[in-house]
């Protein structure tokens, strides 16, 4: 349960949830895993992809109903047909559907095509196309050359973006069961054996032990899994890593622990290895939303085909348990069995106090999800960004609707030359809309690549923000409906790939009426 945070409660909801498979609360969502903006290609494929590998999960283990079927089968052919607005006429996938084609996101989709194949159409010249663009990519060295930013910048560290890239793209190849006598993926595992010398990397060697299990090199995934485990973080029964000693990233600790288990299991595996891979499962399942995902976008994906993988291996299809949970004023029993293991059961809690004991009896697994939920008031501690909103607008005119002109101050002073890609979350006030025009403007504005609206929020995609390099951006907001005692409304500044890097500010009417008729 998490911890009661340092400022005044207003309102606090505790929910528990109960399932007999850990793929049971993302099989419920598969629609919301992620409480972000859709409105970019990654977004599209996040949501896409995890669909793939429950499904594969289902299928293997001969759980996957005509209803579920059907209803993610139409789910699949949608995100695909959405996809491919993304594309270029070379076969390559960008952010945003213009500009230079994203290598990273190219093998993303690719590797996810490829599985897709199995349930619905995909035109085999879309898969072809981008495998043939990836390969034209590929250098002299056997690694690949990038194009477009690395997807989150925090993979970085001691071994170069190439190698990073080169052991993503080869880990999609070998996933489409493509030889390691192919030429192309030959060369790459040459050049990815040659960086094996640094290892200060934890990303990197997590992909890299996944990458030369998939390739069947037994000695040198050994190599990297030994290492792997002298760096873990081995706490209370839990097993994770993270990027660095100092690294405060769930999002990537989530991403590089899916790999190492991924690595473990998609290899002939031992008892004692099955022991060693649930305690990373322990880890990763107290790391899942509400909704079955997790933070960001890639973790979310790398996470739940980890957890499908996993899942396929421990799969059982006998025993029952159940579980009860007791507090000082309730008890309530939840039964868990092959028929209803993958129902995904949710009650609220009475009370927000005191003390709440389980316990379980029988013989099939159940997870447990305890969920606490707090409305507070704005947090006033700043990470490192940073958002100021300066409103303005002619309090004395009466000719007119009133206008409010935002301006914005966007500013990152973080220890990476840049960030990621940022989302600037603008609500509007009571009764107010943006003005079209200054949308327009806004779209157009440095560093701005999307603009979209969704309610009276307003979200704006910003390629990066540079180290100590404030950027300015403004926006007007129209009166629609005259409001009395209008309350302030919240900016909101997060990284993208990083949501717990975040700030926000509030901003008020700034003609001291609150209303102007």
């Amino acid at each position: 349960m998490s911890e009661k945070p340092p400022l005044e409660i207003v309102k606090t909801l505790i929910a528990a949830g109960f399932y007999g498979d850990i793929l049971g609360r993302a099989l419920k969502n598969l629609e919301g895993l992620l409480r972000m903006p859709y409105g970019c290609g990654e977004q599209n494929m996040a949501l896409l992809a995890p669909n793939i590998y429950i499904l594969h999960y289902l299928e293997n283990t001969e759980q996957l109903t005509s209803a579920i079927k059907e209803k993610s089968s139409n789910f699949l052919t949608s995100g695909y047909q959405r996809q491919l607005n993304y594309k270029d006429h070379q076969g390559a996938y960008s952010t945003f559907g213009h500009g230079p084609g994203n290598t990273w996101l190219t093998a993303f989709v690719l590797r996810s095509f490829y599985k897709a194949q199995s349930f619905i159409y995909i035109d085999p010249t879309n898969i072809e196309k981008s495998k043939n663009w990836l390969e034209q990519k590929q250098l002299e060295s056997g690694c690949f050359q990038q194009s477009g930013k690395l997807f989150n910048n925090r993979m970085k560290g001691g071994v170069s973006d190439e190698v990073t890239l080169s052991a993503y793209i080869t880990a999609a190849f070998l996933e489409m069961k493509i030889s390691t006598d192919d030429t192309v993926v030959n060369k790459s595992l040459i050049c990815l054996k040659e960086s094996i010398s640094d290892l200060s990397n934890t990303y990197t060697s997590a992909l890299l032990a996944y990458v030369f299990t998939l390739a069947g090199d037994m000695e040198t995934r050994a190599h990297l899994l030994q290492h792997l485990d002298t760096v873990a973080i081995k706490e209370g029964g839990f097993i994770h890593w993270s990027q660095t000693a100092t690294e405060t990233s769930d999002s990537l600790s989530v991403e590089i622990s899916s790999y190492v288990l991924m690595a473990i299991l998609s290899a002939p595996f031992t008892a004692e290895d099955l022991g060693y891979t649930s305690s990373i499962i322990r880890w990763l399942t107290g790391q899942q939303n509400h909704y079955g995902g997790f933070s960001s976008t890639q973790d979310t994906v790398v996470a739940l085909q980890a957890l499908a993988l996993y899942s396929t291996v421990v799969f059982s299809s006998e025993g029952s348990s159940t579980v009860i949970v007791r507090s000082t004023s309730s008890q309530l029993t939840f039964d868990v069995n092959p028929v209803n293991k993958l129902l995904y059961q949710e009650t609220m809690l009475q009370g927000a106090t005191g003390k709440h004991s389980l316990e379980v009896k029988g013989s099939a697994c159940a997870s447990v999800q305890i969920s606490q939920h707090y409305n507070i008031p704005t947090p006033s501690d700043v990470t490192t960004l940073s958002v100021k909103v300066e409103p303005e607008s002619n309090c004395t005119s009466k000719s007119h609707r009133p206008i409010i002109t935002l301006k914005l101050q966007s500013l990152y002073s973080g220890k990476e030359s840049s960030t990621n890609m940022v989302i600037l979350d603008i609500k509007s006030l009571s009764g107010f809309v943006p003005n079209p025009e200054s949308l327009k403007r806004l779209k157009g504005a440095e560093l701005v690549d999307r603009v979209e609206q969704k309610e009276d929020h307003v979200l704006v995609y910003l390629q990066e923000l540079r180290t100590g390099t404030a950027m300015n951006h403004n926006i007007e907001l129209v009166q629609d409906l005259p409001v009395q005692n209008l309350k302030p409304a919240v900016v909101k500044i997060y990284d993208y790939y990083q949501p717990r890097d975040q700030a926000e500010t509030e901003y008020i009417y700034p003609c001291a009426a609150g209303i102007n008729l």
